[in-house]
């Protein structure tokens, strides 16, 4: 039950602290970039003329398209430099296409390297050094500072509540933001506890 609980606080964190790093739409971009996970395993696919690295990014109907892709890139990128760099870049779009259609999400073009999030950077970091410690340290620090600042910003708005309808009003508004936003944590974190719960007991 601490572990599902520990996994809960981290999930509701991680949403937090990226949302006030990104916007929506940019969320899902992540493996649209050029330095992104889907191109890195790529250009590793590529250059051991192997395509297996990169099989994991699609599901399993589409696997045929993007080996029949990467046949054609083989084969085009031995005519030179400048083909090769032409023959790379339309695996990468045809692979990056295909994987976010199958996460449902639109293909808007390949972002160049250094679009990625600092959010999601950080959460690829920690995986890549083995530790989680850092990056859970100041999430809980962001989400902590958060919840108190919209508690402090209603405590100090309800005391002129009284004093004008357009000092409520604000008041209202403070209070209904502080409300849903700890209703939200409270909401993900039971969700996440029965959905862990009930995978539990699946096994």
């Amino acid at each position: 039950m601490k572990s599902c609980k520990r996994s809960s606080i981290v999930l509701v964190a991680i949403v937090f602290v990226i949302s006030l790093w990104v916007s929506p739409d940019n969320v899902f971009a992540h493996c649209d970039t050029i330095d992104g996970p889907v191109i890195q395993d790529a250009k590793v696919a590529l250059k051991k003329g192997d395509i297996t690295p990169v099989l994991k990014w699609i599901k399993k109907e589409d696997e045929q398209e993007v080996r029949d892709a990467f046949r054609k890139t083989l084969r085009v990128r031995e005519k030179g430099e400048e083909v090769r760099e032409i023959a790379d870049y339309y695996f990468f779009e045809t692979l990056v296409r295909i994987h976010r259609a199958g996460e449902g999400a639109p293909y808007t073009g390949l972002k160049p390297a250094g679009s990625v999030e600092p959010a999601v950077a950080a959460a690829d970091n920690a995986l890549q050094t083995g530790s989680i410690d850092k990056l859970a340290d100041k999430i809980s620090n962001a989400v902590r500072n958060e919840i108190k600042r919209r508690f402090r910003e209603v405590i100090d708005k309800k005391k002129r509540a009284d004093k004008s309808v357009e000092a409520g009003r604000e008041f209202v508004e403070a209070y209904v933001q502080y409300v849903h936003f700890i209703e939200s944590i409270h909401n993900l974190v039971a969700k996440e506890s029965e959905h862990q719960h009930a995978r539990k007991h699946e096994h």
